[in-house]
This record gives C-alpha cells, sequence and structure tokens, in this order.
C-alpha cells in the first residue's frame, strides 16, 4: 500500500481540485502499483477531512453497477463514495454550475433506511426489510481526475465522482411497486436524451445496496439508520453545461429536475 504521506498527498491534490474547478492528472499513471484499498484510504483520507471541517456524513452512493455505465466508463465493477448534508438538493432547485468539473447527470433511485444494515452476508431481503422508503433521485456527477484512461482506482479515490444529489419526485415503500421495473425518461431542455429501467443496477436497485453494506464491512463499516443511499445509474451519463434545465420522469413515481446557473 502506499504510505501514509502519500495518502495526504494525494488528498491534498484532490481538494485542491476541487477548490479550483480544475482536474488532475491520472492518479495510477503518476502512482504505479496504486490498489482499491489505497484508493478507498484517499477517499477516507478526504471524507475524514470533511467530518473535521463540520460536514455531516448522511449516506453513501454506488457507482458503476449497470452495465451501461460500466461501457460508457470502461470500468467493470462497483465502487461506493461518501454524501454530505451538503450534497444533498431539493428538486426544483438552481444549482450552481462552477460548483462542479466535468459535469454530468444519473438517474436512480435512493433507499432511505429506516434500520442499521451490516455485511457481510446482507441479502437483497435484508435491504428491503431495512428500508423506509425509496425515492428518485438524480446524481451530479463531479470528476476532478482527467476522464480519458481512468481506472477504478482513479474513481474511487475522488470519491466515486460523487457532486451532488437531486431528491424529488414520490417517496414509495420498497413493498409498493416493483422496483425493478422503475423506468426514467432523462430531458435536457425538454429534449429526451437518456431513458432507463432500474432493474439494469444488478437485475434489481436494492442488489446495489446489499453489495455495499458487504463491502464497507470489509472496511470495518456499516450502513446507519436514516441514511440515504443511492443505489446506483440506470442510464448513461449526460453531459450538462450551464443555462441547461434536467428533467427526469418516473412516471408513479413522479418527477426531478433542476436547472443550472
Amino acid at each position: 500500500m502506499l504510505d501514509p504521506s502519500r495518502i495526504a498527498a494525494i488528498a491534498d491534490e484532490l481538494a485542491d481540485a476541487d477548490r479550483t474547478r480544475t482536474t488532475v492528472p491520472l492518479l495510477t499513471a503518476r502512482n504505479p502499483g496504486m490498489t482499491i484499498e489505497d484508493a478507498y484510504a484517499v477517499q477516507r483520507e478526504w471524507a475524514d477531512r470533511g467530518i473535521a471541517a463540520g460536514r455531516r456524513l448522511v449516506g453513501r452512493k454506488i457507482g458503476l453497477t449497470s452495465k451501461v455505465m460500466q461501457a460508457a466508463t470502461g470500468i467493470t465493477e462497483p465502487d461506493y463514495g461518501v454524501i454530505f448534508d451538503d450534497m444533498v438538493i431539493e428538486s426544483g432547485a438552481s444549482v450552481g454550475f462552477d460548483r462542479f468539473s466535468n459535469v454530468r447527470i444519473e438517474v436512480e433511485l435512493a433507499f432511505v433506511l429506516r434500520e442499521r444494515l451490516e455485511g457481510p452476508r446482507t441479502t437483497i431481503f435484508d435491504v428491503l426489510d431495512a428500508t423506509a422508503y425509496v425515492v428518485p433521485a438524480l446524481e451530479i456527477l463531479n470528476s476532478h481526475i482527467e476522464l480519458e484512461g481512468r481506472t477504478i482506482v482513479d474513481t474511487i479515490s475522488d470519491n466515486a465522482a460523487m457532486g451532488a444529489m437531486v431528491v424529488g419526485g414520490t417517496p414509495v415503500k420498497p413493498d409498493a411497486v416493483d422496483l425493478r421495473w422503475v423506468s426514467a425518461l432523462l430531458s435536457r431542455n425538454q429534449v429526451i436524451e437518456e431513458s432507463g429501467v432500474a432493474a439494469a443496477v444488478l437485475g434489481h436497485p436494492a442488489m446495489g445496496v446489499a453489495w455495499l453494506a458487504n463491502k464497507l464491512a470489509q472496511h470495518g463499516q456499516a450502513l446507519e439508520a436514516g441514511e440515504l443511499i443511492l443505489a446506483g445509474s440506470f442510464t448513461r451519463p449526460m453531459w450538462v453545461e450551464r443555462g441547461d434545465t434536467v428533467h427526469a420522469d418516473y412516471r408513479e413515481l413522479g418527477t426531478v429536475t433542476c436547472r443550472f446557473e
């Protein structure tokens, strides 16, 4: 593994890139042999600094759980990142475009937990039992590492490219609808750009949450009651620009919208 001073230096570099809204060269190209465990160590260092600065951890995001996302990035296994309270935005809001780098949108479902979930043997049934409700959400991607040639190690280090999430629509109990068949139409400036069905996330979006609980157990962590879990995108990421209005129609689960200013 990388030594602690190098972990801290990478976290410094990513923090600077976030402040200046710039991107840095591939970490893996400049740190030969850097592993997934190194990447999560960088992410933990970054998250610990956020908590020390007064940010509040409210959940986790899961990334790269669908074939469309894996094809879009060239990365073939899931990852995760943390969600802080200042990353959660209500539907209908104006979002500052300059908050983010390489700004893209993904269509997801968010699980709000009623009970704690702890791996390593968490199943889809455990997830459904522990979920208070499921709600539509958009993820705003925020990438501080150059996109061409990225590996999962680069992405994990960058908090899995988590920028913010926009929450809206109609919350539902996990047994009120067949979550596999929740679908969405994603529009930019009134033109449909992407569409998808939630079963694209590992066959069932709750499987993403189960994967996360089991993965966190390897790092001595668990999902806590009240946390908000973004289960993974079931569309390709859609690029947005300043002035764009984004609208996702989840049919019976309502809509989520935002505008980038």
